[in-house]
């Protein structure tokens, strides 16, 4: 799946975890199977709207608030990716440490 079915599935789990919700719990609000948020959670599945829209309401937050929380986690994830490759070709070009910092 992609980047952002992962991390789509992270705000999902962080939300559920917010609550004190095991995915037992979650899957019986939403009316979905346990495994299957499960899949959502690991993003192992695209999820379709109608499920973000079960999703949302069991965890008491609009569909677009479960959606921002995902890409916000999403852009987080590129950004510090693209550090950490910053980093590595400093330290492959035999700058260091010294010059990673400014």
């Amino acid at each position: 799946m992609s980047g952002f079915s992962n991390h789509f599935g992270l705000a999902v789990r962080q939300s559920r975890e917010a609550l004190g919700w095991s995915q037992e719990q979650l899957a019986a609000r939403a009316d979905l199977n346990r495994s299957y948020v499960g899949e959502v959670e690991r993003g192992q599945v695209a999820v379709s709207l109608p499920t973000i829209g079960k999703l949302a309401q069991a965890l008491q937050v609009p569909q677009s608030t479960l959606v921002l929380r995902g890409e916000v986690l999403w852009q987080r994830y590129t950004e510090r990716a693209a550090q950490m490759q910053q980093i590595q070709q400093a330290l492959q070009q035999g700058r260091g440490l010294a010059a990673i910092g400014g």
